[in-house]
């Protein structure tokens, strides 16, 4: 496993405008669990790609473990990958694929028997292993190409591009699972690119969003949606995703363009550009006095919780239904102030107080 850092690393494709990925500096530690979340054009597997050696940046460096790999080739930077689409030899047993990259490396027979037998256990295949690859669906093939990236106990990192996308949806979680539970049995620098947020924030203990070619917030899932640092992290991360509603700031009170004002848990200096008022929907409860006029557009039932849809002051917005509480004829909204966050020109501004 490795400490994988980024000095000035950015990337622009020939003959494109811009970077494709905007210059960072970032470091992922030993034996970390991270995930590359955003959608698809952001930049996340062109990051992975100059991580695995497919992809030479144009500026900045890679370390691994404080050493200069800018320049390796991906055999000799010791990743293992695992691709969106399973990598299989079908003449093989699973057995045999599993062990394929323990043989190439002269692993003693017995220790690569016990270490094949551990993961397809981990992987469900343990009934399978002297079955044929050709005879098995696709989902039991990618579990193969997983097992083969996770078979590996000496690799500086494994890194999986999109690894759940053919797997049947009510496998995923299973799946999800065993890939936590290994990492916390054999710690290792783990990369894992997705853009699921229920994939990522499953499966890692830091998540690096990215939105355009930037990484705009990089923390554990809890910071992400107590603390979005942009309004993108807030709107992508969660379902339904942050609200936001244009104001103005005064100190600690924001005004809403009707002149309603409302208090804010910080202090805040004079704002510049773009200020909005950021408020997650389970912290935004319909109430019958109180609060803010709104209008109700609809209610969606999601089985466990009610989640109304509604306007204020012609902006839509999400809030909390009570369990068992009638939609109100005339809807108010409730804010828990606590958790009220101020945004300039998408970033979130630090108050005080």
């Amino acid at each position: 496993m490795a400490r994988i850092a980024f000095e000035a690393l950015a990337h622009a494709y020939p003959g494109a405008a811009g970077h494709a990925l905007k210059p960072m500096d970032m470091v992922w530690e030993h034996a970390g669990a991270y995930a590359l979340l955003g959608p698809s054009g952001c930049g996340k597997t062109t990051l992975l790609n100059i991580v695995s050696g497919l992809l030479h940046p144009s500026e900045g460096r890679v370390l691994f473990d404080g050493r200069d790999v800018t320049g390796l080739p991906t055999e000799r930077r010791n990743v293992a990958q695992v691709f969106q689409f399973p990598v299989v030899y079908d003449t093989m047993t699973v057995r045999e694929n599993l062990a394929f990259p323990l043989r190439n490396r002269g692993v003693p027979a017995a220790a690569a028997r016990a270490r094949v037998e551990h993961v397809a256990g981990l992987l469900g295949l343990a009934a399978r292993l002297d079955r044929r690859a050709r005879n098995l669906g696709a989902d039991e093939k990618q579990k193969i190409s997983l097992g083969r990236g996770l078979v590996r106990d000496d690799v500086a990192a494994i890194l999986f591009d999109e690894p759940l996308t053919v797997i049947d949806p009510h496998l995923k979680w299973e799946l999800r699972a065993r890939l936590k539970e290994l990492h916390r049995q054999v710690p290792t620098t783990m990369i894992y690119v997705t853009h699921d947020q229920t994939e990522a924030l499953t499966f890692a203990d830091r998540v690096v969003v990215m939105s355009e070619g930037e990484v705009v917030q990089v923390g554990s899932p809890e910071a992400l949606f107590e603390h979005p640092a942009h309004s993108f992290v807030g709107h992508f991360i969660g379902s339904p995703g942050m609200n936001f509603l244009s104001c103005a700031v005064e100190g600690r009170e924001a005004v809403l363009p009707s002149g309603q004002r409302l208090a804010l848990p910080r202090a805040y200096p004079p704002l510049r550009g773009k200020v909005e008022l950021g408020i997650r929907p389970e912290f935004a409860t319909v109430v019958r006095e109180g609060g803010l006029p709104a209008r109700l557009r609809r209610v969606e039932d999601l089985g466990r919780r009610r989640i109304a849809r509604l306007e204020v002051e012609g902006m839509p917005l999400a809030a909390t239904l009570p369990e068992g509480m009638p939609v109100p004829a005339e809807p108010r909204l409730a804010f828990d102030a606590v958790r009220l966050h101020v945004y300039a020109d998408g970033w979130l501004a630090e108050g005080e107080g």
